[in-house]
């Protein structure tokens, strides 16, 4: 499995990350002996980066990452590096009520997620989205003690934008940015990955299949429980979506010239940014996982690249990446 640096100041990983959230939530029914079986799968293949929330399912989440490491071998327990947001504040519900970045909450959050995971350490932790009241100095100092004491390997960011990331960085070294970033979301390049890139910092991609809509599986018919995200999600409505889906129909007709998936050729372009992004992909079976790793097989050349921008032009996505009233938690600067 080929490796890529976590900016300057975190560990090496491996080239692909799995995104666990939709093994507990937000993507339909999911089969727990499946969601291990696919951890296990993933981390015999050599991924290392196992990322989660502690707000995924109110913990659920975090306990079947637990719950899969605990029966692993040893060797491979060890090579895995837990990811870790939170931070969002949930009710009984499944209701969503804001955000705390407060020190006090900070130390709380992962004293919960330590005993979830079953791990005496966390190696990257992040506050999933800005709390508005609390300055991001404040938080990211809570992690820089909760660093000190050994209970935290390395601090993140999620879903910030360049001023941010610049106070953030100038309180603590910070490892990395986890960010949504695919081929029809590429707002991170005008100032977020300049910024990035000029302070030695990381990017951990979500989205990259953007929840499975440019993955090639995904069809206009396709009926969503009201429990799915997508259901809500504007890329995934009406016009919207016919509009989506016919840039996937460009872009598979040039991963069959090159004898790959869809998904593959979404995944290596988001490869070929950058030997300082990670992509994070969301495969909640094997079979997903397994095509998911072909992308590492695959080399885009100048001429696929062309091809692909091409079909899939910047800013050619319609509709917004989430619902307006989640919009303004994104990327927001304070």
């Amino acid at each position: 499995m080929q490796t890529r640096p976590l900016g300057t100041t975190g560990p090496q990983v491996s080239a692909l990350g799995l995104g666990c959230m939709g093994m507990s939530a937000l993507y339909g029914e999911a089969d727990r002996a499946e969601s291990i079986a696919t951890i296990h799968a993933a981390l015999e293949a050599g991924v290392t980066l196992l990322d989660t929330g502690d707000f995924y399912a109110m913990g659920h989440n975090e306990m079947l990452i637990g719950e899969a490491l605990h029966a692993v071998p040893a060797a491979l327990r060890e090579q895995a590096l837990t990811s870790v947001k939170f931070g969002a504040l949930r009710d009984p519900d499944g209701g969503w009520s804001g955000y705390d970045g407060r020190p006090a909450a900070v130390r709380n959050f992962a004293a919960y997620s330590l005993q979830r995971l079953g791990v005496d350490h966390i190696d990257v932790y992040r506050i999933a989205r800005l709390d508005p009241n609390v300055p991001i100095e404040e938080t990211v100092g809570a992690i820089a003690e909760l660093v000190e004491k050994g209970h935290v390997r390395h601090i993140g960011l999620s879903e910030v934008g360049a001023e941010t990331i610049r106070r953030a960085a100038a309180t603590a070294p910070i490892s990395d940015l986890q960010i949504e970033y695919s081929l029809i979301s590429r707002g991170i390049e005008d100032e977020v990955l300049p910024t990035t890139r000029e302070l030695g910092i990381g990017i951990t991609a979500y989205g990259v299949l953007s929840r499975g809509l440019i993955s090639g599986h995904f069809t206009a018919d396709r009926q969503l429980a009201p429990t799915d995200f997508r259901s809500m999600s504007p890329r995934f409505q009406g016009e919207n979506l016919q509009h989506n889906l016919s840039l996937v129909e460009a872009l598979r007709k040039i991963a069959e010239q090159k004898g790959v998936s869809v998904a593959q050729i979404a995944i290596a372009w988001v490869l070929s940014r950058g030997e300082d992004i990670v992509p994070l992909v969301g495969a909640r079976t094997r079979e997903r996982l397994t095509e998911a790793l072909g992308a590492l097989d695959v080399t885009l050349d100048d001429a696929d690249l062309a091809a692909i921008e091409q079909a899939v032009p910047a800013d050619a996505a319609a509709g917004d990446r989430y619902p307006a009233a989640q919009m303004s938690h994104l990327g927001t600067d304070r």
